[in-house]
């Protein structure tokens, strides 16, 4: 089996991994300005995708640009996503090089669409290939591909502890190579359950001030698993943006999510925004939290309520992910200021940061690692992989970090 990795290798963004020039596993964007792509576009068989986020769907489409149709494998969820995300790109970017296909490239998406649920095999450019709950977001997957003589597992983004969203991973089927993510393998992240408390506790605290909460959240996976946090702990709330099409999709799909009960519940509790008739203006000087994108301050309704809220210092910032170097969510935490529509503006509103991190940590990837000790270990994912297949070969592993374009033999 050849493996080729077309992105992602030592770095996080644009995941695209070719085996034997005929199935392709993802074909994602990296969000830099300008946004970065495979560095080659090929022409497979088939597509595979593991799970609907930007650095592995965003450039899908441009594979149906010239005259090949290649079946796309995915789950639901998934497919749903890869959509909604294709549709904001073209809105931002149509007709620009930071948007590599067409309206028509996106059309013809659903005409070679192919879902399948967990654990059911089937057939993707003659290989068996099966999915497995991967426990990072709704839809997302392992990848097994099997062409009788070497089993690969390409991990995804993956999780190995729970969240209220989904459920962390079991899945540990046989492989022959596994294809790891190492996004936070130097991190130890701390136990789910104190952090929420300590957000719950800082939210209500703001609220019971008189304040208002600015809760910035990514649309997929972060919007929904902070929905389901304010209905657990009581904390009235709003969203706004993408997440609130990617909410109203993922109930479609009970059986993606961890707890179908509660996700309604959590639906239920907040208020949607509709943004007419200076409704965020409003909602601004409710006792409230606010969810929404971006999560990293770069554009969307948050850059209406901060300027809003900010020159309160009983107000108060909750970032919930990470934020990447050079964004305006980075910029925030490090400086107590950030641009917004063109502006630099300081803000007096607390800022605090918690870590709802949807990826295993170093112990998570350690313990998933465990099944797998006579396995060929590739890294990628990642912005430490030389360093951490190091420390998997000290630890007995036959292990390594692939470089971008680099192919391998397995």
């Amino acid at each position: 089996m050849d493996v080729q990795f077309l992105g992602g290798a030592r770095e996080i963004g644009r995941s695209a991994i070719l085996v034997d020039d005929s199935l392709l596993l993802d074909f994602g964007m990296l969000t830099d300005n300008p946004p970065q792509f495979p560095v080659e576009t090929p022409a497979p068989d088939a597509v595979v995708v593991s799970h609907g986020h930007l650095d592995h769907v965003g450039t899908i489409p441009s594979l149906l640009s010239g005259d090949a149709r290649p079946p796309i494998h995915w789950t639901p969820p998934t497919y749903e996503l890869t959509l909604t995300l294709a549709r904001d790109t073209l809105k931002l970017h149509g007709g620009t090089y930071n948007c590599p296909f067409t309206e028509t490239d996106l059309k013809r998406v659903t005409q070679v669409s192919k879902t399948h649920g967990y654990r059911d095999s089937f057939e993707a450019a003659g290989y068996d290939v099966t999915f497995y709950n991967a426990g990072h977001i709704p839809g997302s997957a392992h990848v097994l591909v099997d062409d009788g003589a070497t089993r690969l597992l390409y991990t995804g983004d993956f999780h190995t502890a729970d969240q209220r969203l989904v459920s962390g991973t079991t899945a540990r089927p046989d492989a022959d190579v596994v294809v790891c993510e190492s996004t936070y393998s130097d991190v130890e992240h701390e136990d789910r359950s104190v952090v929420e408390e300590r957000f719950a506790e800082s939210v209500e605290t703001t609220l019971w001030e008189g304040g208002t909460v600015v809760v910035p959240a990514f649309a997929i996976g972060r919007t929904q698993e902070m929905m389901l946090i304010c209905d657990a702990y009581d904390i009235p709330c709003y969203v706004d943006g993408m997440g609130k099409r990617v909410t109203e999709m993922l109930q479609q799909y009970p059986a993606f999510v961890r707890d179908a009960d509660a996700f309604r519940r959590a639906k239920s509790h907040a208020r949607f925004v509709t943004g007419r008739n200076g409704q965020r203006k409003r909602i601004t000087d409710q006792k409230a939290a606010i969810i929404t994108t971006s999560g990293m301050l770069s554009g969307g309704p948050v850059v209406t309520y901060i300027p809003e809220i900010r020159a309160n210092p009983t107000n108060k910032v909750t970032m919930t992910g990470y934020q990447v170097e050079g964004t305006p969510g980075r910029e925030l935490l490090e400086t107590g200021s950030a641009e917004f529509d063109g502006r630099v503006m300081p803000v007096s509103a607390q800022v605090d940061q918690y870590d709802f991190s949807a990826h295993a940590d170093r112990d998570g990837i350690d313990a998933f690692l465990e099944s797998y000790a006579d396995a060929t270990v590739l890294v990628n994912h990642g912005d430490r992989c030389e360093a951490f297949a190091a420390e998997l070969r000290a630890d007995g592993y036959d292990a390594s970090a692939p470089d971008l374009g680099a192919r391998l033999e397995s």
